[in-house]
Parts: structure tokens; C-alpha cells; sequence
């Protein structure tokens, strides 16, 4: 990486902690994040829409929670009446350099089976672009490639609150070296 890219990067992201990238090192975690990105959302509300135990997903909320990237909301009243704790996003992850940079291969790929999980869950009509590529890149050009893509989608993260009344789209980018 160049001085230029690398100052640009680090004027807009800065690296993971640890218990920030672990956080993010697991695919029901990611799931949370992105559900409570959406709406604020209370752990029975979570466990509910992921089909997942309450006490399972009160453990991830608690992880999150834990490394910052997940806060609880106001207190609310339900519609039973009951007071209900529901939890919001923090808005941090996008803005980490490489979370998982460092961790196994394991950890590496939860961000890519969370967004399997909710592709398939959406199903094949939610699918509004779709670009399938090969190309021949040097490690530089990849990482322009990168920073190219990156700055595009940091100017529609950085406003992004102003489009709440529209659909919300997810998508992913990921460049790999094929197999030999």
C-alpha cells in the first residue's frame, strides 16, 4: 500500500480491537449487528427473526455489546406492557480497517456465510445486481481496485442516514485468489 492510500485509509478507519474483531468474527454476530442496523430490536425480537435459542442469542448481544459495536436503546414499553430492553447498531464496524485481518480462516469467512445466510434467506428474487469477475491484478492494482470501490461506498455510508425511507440493500465484495 502507498502513502497516499495508507494515509487516506487511516484518515477514515482505524484498526479493530481485539475484542472488537473477535465480535465480529462470527456469523450470527454479523447477523445481529446488521438486523439492529435496521431497527432496534429487543433479544426475544433477535432470537425470533434469526430462529435462534433466546439464551444463545443473549450471548452474542452480550459480545457485542461488550466490544462496543452494539448499545442498548431506551427502555420501552411492549405491546403486553412489559418494559422491553431493545438493542441498536453503534454505526462502528464499517469504519474498522480489516477486522479480521489477523484471525483464523474460520473466523475469516463468518462475514461471508452471515451474508449467505441472508441471501438465502431473501431468496434468489432479492438479488438486484449481480457481477461475477476474473482479473489479473497485482497486489497494487488489487488494492486499488479496493480503495477505488471503497471510497465509493464510504460516500453512501457516510450518508446513509438520509435515506432511511428507501429499501435497504446488502451486498458484498470480495476479492480472492483463485485456485491454482
Amino acid at each position: 500500500m502507498d502513502d497516499q492510500v495508507a494515509a487516506r485509509v487511516a484518515d477514515r478507519r482505524r484498526e479493530a480491537t481485539a475484542r472488537e474483531a473477535k465480535a465480529l468474527g462470527h456469523p450470527l454476530r454479523l447477523r445481529i449487528l446488521r438486523l439492529c442496523g435496521e431497527r432496534e430490536l429487543t433479544n426475544k425480537e433477535l432470537a425470533d427473526r434469526l430462529g435462534k435459542d433466546p439464551g444463545t442469542v443473549l450471548y452474542h448481544v452480550r459480545q457485542l455489546v461488550e466490544a462496543g459495536l452494539l448499545e442498548q436503546a431506551p427502555v420501552r414499553t411492549g405491546a403486553s406492557g412489559a418494559l422491553e430492553k431493545p438493542y441498536r447498531n453503534a454505526g462502528k464496524t464499517w469504519w474498522l480497517d480489516g477486522p479480521l485481518n489477523g484471525e483464523d480462516e474460520d473466523t475469516r469467512f463468518g462475514p461471508i456465510e452471515a451474508f449467505q445466510d441472508e441471501l438465502r434467506e431473501a431468496g434468489p428474487g432479492s438479488v438486484r445486481v449481480a457481477e461475477r469477475f476474473a482479473l489479473h491484478l497485482s497486489p497494487e492494482e488489487a488494492t486499488e481496485l479496493d480503495n477505488r470501490i471503497l471510497d465509493i461506498l464510504d460516500e453512501y455510508m457516510a450518508t446513509d442516514g438520509q435515506r432511511l425511507d428507501r429499501p435497504l440493500l446488502n451486498g458484498i465484495f470480495l476479492l480472492h485468489r483463485m485456485a491454482e
